[in-house]
């Protein structure tokens, strides 16, 4: 059985409360010492107090609570979030109370409005609410996934007879029911949001997360504001949820490890705004979600690239196809005009495909023709592929929806793989490498370096997949989406009827088994 991390936190905070009590041993004052602050009136960057994790061990073992909290307010943090768990995150009470003494200490040098405090923990009932309450948090976490309905409701009732925010951590379709349920009995004002990227159960990320319930939160409630949780890793990351929409984003790692440079991410974050890149990847991911099965994507999303002519593309939709792939890129011989793009546009829109634009040449002509249409809505997304790419934080590329494609054939390619990645890129291509192609080459990665590539983030997988081997690279590989050209042409940038059918015949028999 995998492991558990979320089971063995809960029980072994209820064997602490058990022999401790509610205040874990330290003395809490018996009523409230200092004002309320309300939690996120602006937009901004949550920074963590945060020695360790169950995922990464010791992150900042010596760190000061009271220190650093005075280093995230002068940095211009939002609000101060400080683990108070004990055995896996080695937080506590006393830190708690520490950081709230810091930001008062900090109103009175500067004058300024001073962050506001948030209790992170696993909190069970409403007596630990009152405890958090009298330690002086002026916001509480409350776990949707490790709460009952019933539960929820009453520890979001007693924040707001109390004035404190409830910051309300969902993840799954369950977890919106529940926040939903909150949000239609407490007053908004004392309820925030909050979509965690990682997995509590096994503590993976995966940063689309967040994005894919944005959308169903806001039908919920268009006046509450909602925290991207974890994931993000540099300057340049941070940017990736505001260009979403998020209001603010909870740092963990990247704050404790490097107090210093907390300022970087919170100008990252707030000086980004929503844009129609960061709208396409919300799209995509509650697209993921919607073809989950108890969790699971039950079948790869399927790009056939390549497509140059409206026949062919319209095959490829009614044999099964997600994405579209357009070569614009005039050293290939499958490139393709702006004028066969907005035929193929025109032909296939009824049938729900996404359309993306390939280019290999930022600076081209043919580039300067993809980024028209997708600026137009005619293609979906542009892929970079093997060029040098415009990352989140780019602001000249707001406007065009984009991901990345990595050609590997070694292990130093990977290292392009994980930049993206710390840089922001939620989903990046990987695709086998050729002297006079950008893609399209019929040859497999090695599984070696597929294998390490999915460790980084959710596989995007393209070279030599066809009807023989793509139930062994399913099997294998678990990819969200695999990406053909060559295996299903009869010559280059015409398609195969047969082997197109053959392919998703193939595909579907594999993902029904």
């Amino acid at each position: 059985m995998p492991r558990d991390i979320l089971r063995e936190i809960i029980d072994r905070r209820k064997f602490d409360m058990a022999l401790t009590g509610m205040e874990f041993g330290f003395n809490v004052p018996s009523v409230r010492e200092r004002k309320i602050h309300p939690f996120l009136k602006e937009k901004g960057a949550v920074l963590e107090v945060k020695r360790a994790s169950p995922s990464k061990g010791d992150i900042a073992p010596d760190l000061d609570s009271y220190s650093t909290a005075k280093s995230y307010a002068y940095s211009g943090a939002v609000a101060i979030s400080c683990l108070t768990e004990t055995y896996f995150f080695k937080g506590t009470l006393g830190d708690l109370m520490n950081v709230c003494r810091a930001v008062d200490d900090f109103e009175c040098e500067t004058g300024k409005v001073p962050p506001a405090v948030l209790r992170k923990d696993f909190l069970l009932n409403t007596d630990e609410i009152e405890v958090s309450f009298k330690a002086g948090a002026d916001a509480v976490l409350l776990i949707a996934r490790i709460l009952t309905k019933e539960e929820l409701l009453d520890m979001a009732k007693k924040c707001e007879q109390l004035g404190i925010s409830a910051l309300i951590e969902v993840r799954k379709e369950e977890d919106l029911e529940k926040l939903k349920l909150v949000l239609e009995t407490v007053e908004h004002r004392y309820i925030t949001a909050g979509v965690n990227s990682r997995d509590l159960q096994d503590f993976t990320i995966d940063t689309l997360t967040p994005g894919s319930m944005l959308e169903k939160i806001k039908s919920f409630a268009d006046d509450i504001k909602i925290v991207f949780e974890s994931g993000i890793l540099s300057p340049e990351s941070a940017a990736f949820p505001s260009s979403m929409g998020f209001n603010a984003i909870l740092l963990g790692e990247a704050a404790a490890k490097n107090p210093c440079n907390a300022y970087e991410f919170t100008s990252s974050f707030e000086k980004s705004s929503l844009c129609a890149s960061g709208k396409s990847w919300s799209k995509y991911g509650a697209l993921v979600n919607s073809r989950k099965v108890n969790g699971k994507l039950k079948k790869p999303f399927v790009k056939i690239c390549g497509i140059t002519n409206v026949e062919d593309a319209v095959f490829a939709c009614e044999q099964g196809a997600d994405f579209l792939g357009f070569v614009m890129w005039q050293n290939s011989r499958r490139n393709v005009s702006e004028e066969t793009v907005r035929s193929v546009y025109h032909a296939v829109k009824n049938f729900g495909v996404m359309l993306v634009g390939v280019i290999a040449d930022p600076e081209g002509k043919e580039a300067e023709a993809a980024f028209r249409l997708a600026r137009e809505g005619v293609l979906d997304k542009i892929q970079f592929h093997g060029c040098s790419f415009p990352f989140c934080n780019n602001k000249n590329f707001a406007d065009i929806p984009r991901y990345a494609a990595v050609n590997v054939s070694c292990e130093s390619d990977l290292d392009k793989v994980k930049e993206l990645v710390f840089k922001g890129e939620p989903r990046v291509l990987i695709d086998s490498k050729s002297d006079d192609e950008i893609g399209g080459t019929g040859k497999r990665i090695n599984e070696e370096l597929v294998e390490k590539a999915g460790t980084f983030c959710k596989l995007w997988l393209a070279g030599g997949i066809d009807s023989s081997n793509v139930k062994d690279i399913i099997e294998k590989f678990h990819p969200e989406l695999i990406d053909l050209s060559s295996s299903v042409e009869k010559e280059k940038g015409i398609k195969d009827k047969q082997k197109l059918k053959d392919f998703f015949e193939a595909l579907n028999k594999a993902c029904e088994a």
